[in-house]
């Protein structure tokens, strides 16, 4: 821990014998300071949004966006994910990139850093800036891990501003000055094969907590060989650390060394494959790797201190867990999300049997194609998915499921773990795909407290039904399934997943602002726009904010009716992001590397 310097505690001692009282402004109350905005990440705020439509501030903190979309594997696309804004008082802190981007292969030659900004007279001023040494994992295209840059991630308490740091560490940032010290749960050396994964956490006492995970650093490409280690990191407001090894936290898993299955092969299509009696085949398998936190989520944290965690198996997602720990970082429960769902083959969600892009003639209803199970919540490694803890204790958790047009599935656990089948014969609503769910608490016609369930929820047009093979999965999702066709909603589901509301993005025009302050638009989006985000907000009265593809901030009223709208820049291609709102209102959303502030 740094100390003052000898003269400068003499001259403080001086000031305090003269009997002169120095004056210490309180660190401003900390009003969105994490991912979801508190421990329990359901992204509410108990302030009224502002519905206006000034852009406030617009402000870079990702310089390399345009090279980030060259390539043939970006292919236009912006794959990075980026930070919360963070409020405190008048203060914004947001992550910013600096270095060199050569391609998106070696995204570790970039260097992040965190920035201050405060309110100055209507405009939002740098304060400092602080130049981190965190790096994330290595990009992995096809094998497991991640094919889009990871989340630098930081979180904000009432002590201080803690962001990612190199080796597993984490750095404790004085919030006015942005200097403190380097902390190392693992000793006194940063080992390079060692990474913080995911945003931190905190609860309300000033503990933060992180996933970290360790790779093999003999192999050219460690995604090939099993973890080494992972671990739960929790480190004291005091800056005291604690890592758990993660393979304590989820008993009952199967043993790295075990066989998981996986899925038929892409040679077998149309799946799932038939034995002679029409029933699904023996699904192949895989070994299933050790258990470990995946690469961007943020832990939970309930009012009574239970940590809700994410789990998967390093070679093979099928097999992922929610993970309930106890105060004192040991195992509270676990929960698999393997064969929770019934949607597949022969339901209203994929085409007919037989058809294009419809599972193998003669399949059984319900069962998913590409394992001829029931369906099961997968843990991918690209999603910012985080669970969320409703008001009632139940947790909320967004998985990826490819055979219902990569939508995911949103799932639900009560208090003490059980899955919560919300309906049937389904089994999970048909989103949860890279989103984290808000929530919005309100008093019902009968005067009892509920709550909604408010998420993103795209219906993509631009892959097949359950595989990437064009011919038995086209990818004209309207032509070849007109029942169930491309369409983006945001939508608000009851507690139990029943939906309330849509909201369907029905713009066809790409804008881009001229000289002059008009717009050039042409229609080239008959189906609408996809959404953005990863984490929408709602303030108090239940307005939701949410960033669209089509370059707009959408505010949309809790009966699901259009507030609002406010363009900031065409995003085709763009991140999925999450927003905030601060103390006085002002909405902060994101488009292409840019942070814009907008409100009255």
């Amino acid at each position: 821990m740094r100390t003052l310097p000898r003269k400068k505690i003499v001259a403080c001692l001086c000031v305090a014998l003269a009997g002169t009282a120095l004056a210490v402004a309180p660190a401003a109350q900390v009003f969105w300071g994490q991912w979801g905005r508190t421990q329990l990440h359901q992204s509410a705020v108990p302030v009224a949004g502002q519905t206006g439509s000034r852009i406030l501030a617009n402000i870079v903190y990702d310089p390399f966006t345009q090279k980030e979309q060259q390539g043939p594997y970006a292919a236009g696309g912006l794959l990075v994910h980026y930070q919360t804004p963070l409020i405190a008082g008048n203060d914004v802190f947001m992550e910013c990139k600096t270095g060199q981007f050569s391609n998106i292969k070696n995204w570790q030659m970039q260097t992040w850093c965190e920035q201050r900004f405060s309110w100055v007279n209507g405009q939002l001023a740098l304060q400092w800036t602080h130049v981190s040494d965190w790096k994330p994992v290595p990009f992995s295209p096809d094998k497991d891990g991640p094919g889009w840059e990871p989340v630098y991630h930081a979180v904000l308490t009432k002590q201080a501003i803690w962001v990612p740091g190199f080796g597993g560490s984490v750095f404790r940032l004085d919030r006015d000055t942005g200097t403190g010290p380097q902390i190392n749960p693992f000793g006194t050396t940063l080992d390079p094969n060692t990474y913080v994964v995911g945003p931190l956490s905190a609860d309300g006492a000033g503990n933060i907590y992180y996933n970290v995970m360790q790779l093999d650093g003999t192999a050219k490409d460690p995604w090939l060989l099993d973890v080494p280690q992972s671990w739960l990191v929790k480190v004291t407001a005091a800056g005291v650390p604690t890592a758990v090894s993660w393979s304590s936290l989820v008993p009952g898993t199967p043993a790295a060394t075990d066989q998981c299955t996986f899925r038929y092969s892409t040679t077998d299509l149309p799946w799932p494959v038939l034995d002679a009696s029409g029933n699904p085949a023996p699904t192949p398998t895989v070994t299933c790797g050790s258990q470990r936190p995946p690469v961007n989520t943020a832990p939970a944290i309930g009012p009574d201190g239970t940590i809700y965690n994410i789990s998967r198996a390093s070679f093979d997602d099928y097999y992922g867990y929610l993970v309930a720990i106890n105060p004192n970082l040991t195992p509270s429960w676990i929960s698999s999300m393997r064969n929770r769902f019934h949607d597949g083959c022969g339901t209203i969600f994929l085409p007919a049997n037989g058809a294009p892009g419809g599972c193998r003639a003669g399949t059984p209803t319900g069962i998913s194609p590409p394992d001829g199970m029931s369906g099961s919540g997968r843990v991918l490694d690209d999603s910012t998915s985080a669970p969320v803890v409703a008001p009632d204790g139940s947790i909320y958790y967004g998985a990826y499921t490819r055979y219902n047009y990569a939508q995911g599935h949103m799932m639900r656990w009560s208090g003490p773990g059980q899955y919560l089948d919300p309906a049937a014969p389904w089994g999970g609503f048909q989103f949860g795909w890279d989103t984290t769910p808000a929530i919005f608490q309100y008093t019902a016609a009968d005067g009892s407290a509920t709550f909604a369930v408010i998420t993103k929820e795209n219906h993509y047009g631009d892959v097949g039904s359950y595989c990437n093979d064009a011919t038995i999965c086209p990818t004209d999702r309207t032509a070849t399934d007109p029942a169930y066709p491309e369409q983006y909603f945001v939508s608000s589901l009851t507690p139990d997943l029943q939906l309330t509301w849509r909201f369907q993005n029905t713009n066809t025009l790409s804008c881009s602002p001229n000289p002059n302050g008009t717009f050039s638009c042409i229609s080239d989006h008959p189906r609408g726009f996809e959404w953005c985000v990863n984490a929408p907000a709602v303030d108090v009265n239940g307005t939701v904010f949410a960033n669209s593809e089509d370059g707009n901030l959408y505010e949309i009223d809790r009966n699901g009716h259009a507030v609002n709208t406010v363009f900031t820049q065409l995003a085709i291609g763009a991140a999925y992001t999450p927003l905030s709102i601060g103390p006085d209102g002002k909405i902060y959303t994101q488009n292409d590397g840019r942070l814009f502030v907008i409100g009255n």
